[in-house]
């Protein structure tokens, strides 16, 4: 078991490494094609480091996936969503 976990952290550093090689691509298209996106790793972090009684905050947990703090990371590679994307976005993640 302790090598599955092992092999399970390796292969989301992976991802992460692969994502920050990919600024190009943005949250809004990753949540369009998959249904996730960088920030939900980020709460899912918090969620589950929750879940194991370790207190984690939001911003702790998104520069650990983004590599710098998310504001930076906004303002050098997030681009304005599309009224394209927005409009997918929308139809996928109907507000109740």
């Amino acid at each position: 078991m302790d090598k599955e976990v092992e092999i399970q952290a390796a292969v989301f550093r992976r991802l992460l490494a692969h994502l920050d090689n990919r600024k190009d691509v943005q949250n809004i298209e990753l949540m369009n094609l998959a249904g996730f996106c960088r920030n939900c790793f980020s709460k899912w972090t918090v969620a589950e480091a929750e879940k194991l009684g370790v207190e984690i905050d939001i911003d702790t947990a998104r520069e650990q996936v983004y590599g710098m703090p998310y504001a930076e990371w906004k303002e050098k590679h997030q681009l304005p969503a599309t009224p394209e994307q927005l409009e997918k976005f929308n139809q996928l993640n109907p507000k109740k």
